[in-house]
């Protein structure tokens, strides 16, 4: 892995859009890690450096709401209140629309809310996102 390779965690218990999500980053020019998590508690695992492939730093998380296990509030909640995780960078990418979960998303200081059905054919809105993301922004280390 370069230095200027971004690690995207994929915290999704649909293994679909951990694939899409691996096939859209492939067709934009950055340097992409992507590993999955079926559920919350596995990716803090990960990203707490237990488990099969820990993450390292810079990252990117995106985030499903509905899990079994832990569920992405869950998840959220447990990485705002670890200091070494509370900087992480984390967009919600989920199929829920509602105003009330997009809302209380927001108030764990999240820095995005994407729903699936709008990211485009196969996630090509989101690869560009997340490309022109790791651009333009200094991710923490």
């Amino acid at each position: 892995m370069t230095e200027s390779t971004l690690n995207v965690l994929v915290v999704d218990d649909d293994d679909l859009t951990s694939e899409m999500v691996l096939r859209a980053l492939r067709k934009v020019p950055g340097q992409f890690r992507v590993l999955a998590a079926a559920d919350g508690q596995i990716g803090l695992d990960m990203l707490r450096g237990r488990g099969a492939e820990p993450m390292g730093r810079p990252l990117i998380v995106l985030l499903d709401l509905n899990m079994p296990r832990m569920n992405g509030f869950e998840f959220l909640a447990a990485i705002r209140q670890d200091a070494q995780l509370r900087d992480s960078v984390i967009f919600v990418l989920t199929t829920s629309d509602s105003d009330a979960d997009r809302s209380r998303a927001y108030q764990e200081l999240i820095a995005g809310y994407m729903v699936k059905s709008a990211v485009g054919p196969q996630f090509s809105k989101l690869a560009g996102l997340i490309n022109e993301f790791s651009r333009v922004v200094k991710l923490p280390a």
